[in-house]
C-alpha cells in the first residue's frame, strides 16, 4: 500500500506478525475438535505489564471476531490505537502496573497464530480452504499451551467481550482449576438461530465474490475485498443498536438536503458502512472470517455437556457476568440464563446489566458502569488473592 502499512498479500502478519509469536512443532501437535491434527504450529500474542515472581497476576483478555491480539498497543496494519485501550493500560481498570495482561490471536486468525492465510507446511502454500475447521474449545486449547509455555498454572482472571466472551466461558468449564476469575461481557453460552443466519448471510457474501476463488484467492493473487466488505457491512449493523445509528446519522444525508435519485452513497449512514467494509478488508483474511464465524455457530456448552449448569459443575471460578440493555445480538436475557446455570451449579457470580443505548459494541466503549464494575471485581479478587 502507498503508506506502507503492511496487508496479507506478502503473509506478513499471517506467519511473521509484528508482535512475539511461539512456534509448536509435531512434539507438540495440536489435536482439534474435528479430529484433525495441526502438527506444526504458532500463536501471536502480545503481553503488558510484568508476571510476578510467583506469576499470581496474570489476565488473559480474549478477543471478539474481528479483533485480535493488539488490544493496547498500535496496530501494525492500521497504525491505530488498540482495540481496547479504555480498559487495559496503566491506571486502567485491567492495571498494567499490578497486572501482567496477556492477549493472544485466536486460531484460524490471520495477525499471526496459525490459520487459513497460513503457510501449510506440506505444501508451502497458503492453507487456504484446506484448513481445518476450528471451534472455541480448540482456540481455547491452544491460549493454555501459551499460557503453559509461559509457565503459568492459574490466570488470576480471563475477560472477553463477544466471541471473547464465548472463549471465557469455554476455558472457565474446560480449566476450572486454572482461573481464579471470570468476567464474559456482552456473550452468551450458545449462538442463537438468529445470529448463525447473520453469520450465514456473511459468508455468503465472501464466497459469492468472483475473487473468492474456492477459498484459494491467495494462491492466484486476488482477494474477495467486496464480499468481505459487504460481509462486514451486515455484520457492523448488529453491532449497534437503532438509537446509537438514529442519533449518530438519522435520516441525514451525505452532501445535499435532498436525493439525488442515484444508487451511490447518499445518506450518511450507508457512506459509514462503506467506509466499514473498506477499512475491514484492509486488515482481516477472507477465509479467516468463514473459519471463526462457523466456530461461533458449532459453540454450544449446554450441548457439550448435557446441560449449561453441568458445564460449571462446582467450579471454584468466580463469575462476573455484564450484558447490555440495548444489545440485541447478545441480549441480557442470553447472560440472564447465563447467570442462573452459573448458580444451579454453585458458582461465585454477580451479574451486571448496564444501561447503554449504543448497542453490542458498548463494552468496547466508555461506558463508566462497566469499568466500575469490572474495576471493583478485579480489586476485591486481588484483595483476595493478596496481589498488590
Amino acid at each position: 500500500m502507498p503508506d506502507g502499512r503492511k496487508t496479507f498479500d506478502d503473509y506478513d502478519q499471517a506467519d511473521h506478525p509484528d508482535s512475539p509469536v511461539v512456534r509448536f512443532g509435531p512434539d507438540a501437535a495440536l489435536r482439534l475438535e474435528s479430529g484433525a491434527v495441526l502438527e506444526s504450529w504458532q500463536i501471536a500474542y502480545q503481553a503488558y505489564g510484568v508476571l510476578n515472581a510467583d506469576k499470581s497476576n496474570a489476565i488473559l483478555v480474549c478477543h471478539a471476531l474481528t479483533g485480535d491480539q493488539h488490544v493496547a498497543n498500535e496496530n501494525p496494519v492500521t497504525r491505530k490505537p488498540g482495540w481496547w485501550p479504555l480498559m487495559v493500560g496503566p491506571g486502567k481498570p485491567l492495571d498494567t502496573n499490578r497486572f501482567f495482561v496477556l492477549c493472544p490471536n485466536v486460531l484460524a486468525g490471520c495477525m499471526g497464530t496459525t490459520g487459513p492465510a497460513s503457510m501449510n507446511p506440506a505444501t508451502g502454500r497458503p492453507w487456504g480452504i484446506d484448513f481445518p475447521m476450528v471451534t472455541i474449545a480448540d482456540m481455547v486449547e491452544a491460549h493454555m499451551r501459551l499460557v503453559d509455555h509461559l509457565g503459568i498454572h492459574r490466570l488470576f482472571c480471563i475477560i472477553g467481550g463477544s466471541m471473547g466472551g464465548m472463549q471465557v466461558l469455554q476455558l472457565a468449564s474446560s480449566y476450572p482449576d486454572r482461573v481464579f476469575s471470570a468476567i464474559p461481557l456482552a456473550t452468551a453460552a450458545r449462538l442463537s438461530a438468529q445470529n448463525i443466519a447473520f453469520d450465514e448471510v456473511g459468508r455468503q457474501a465472501v464466497m459469492a465474490d468472483p475473487d473468492w476463488r474456492g477459498g484459494r484467492y491467495l494462491e492466484q493473487g486476488t482477494r474477495p475485498s467486496k464480499g468481505l466488505a459487504v460481509a462486514r457491512m451486515e455484520a457492523h449493523i448488529t453491532y449497534l443498536s437503532e438509537a446509537a445509528l438514529h442519533r449518530r446519522f438519522g435520516r441525514q444525508f451525505k452532501e445535499h438536503n435532498h436525493p439525488d435519485f442515484s444508487f451511490d452513497a447518499e445518506f450518511q449512514i450507508e457512506s459509514y458502512l462503506r467506509h466499514q467494509g473498506v477499512s475491514f478488508v484492509e486488515r482481516f483474511d477472507a477465509n479467516s472470517y468463514l473459519y471463526i464465524t462457523r466456530a461461533m455457530d458449532y459453540f454450544d456448552l449446554a450441548a457439550a455437556h448435557g446441560g449449561l449448569s453441568k458445564a460449571f459443575h462446582k467450579t471454584p471460578t468466580r463469575f462476573l457476568v455484564i450484558s447490555f440493555t440495548s444489545d440485541w445480538l447478545f441480549p441480557t436475557s442470553d447472560s440472564r440464563v447465563l447467570v442462573r446455570a452459573l448458580n444451579a451449579g454453585g458458582a461465585s457470580v454477580g451479574f451486571v446489566e448496564v444501561e447503554s443505548d449504543r448497542g453490542h459494541d458498548a463494552f468496547l466503549l466508555n461506558e463508566p458502569v462497566m469499568f466500575k464494575a469490572v474495576q471493583g471485581f478485579i480489586d476485591a479478587n486481588a484483595q483476595m488473592k493478596g496481589i498488590a
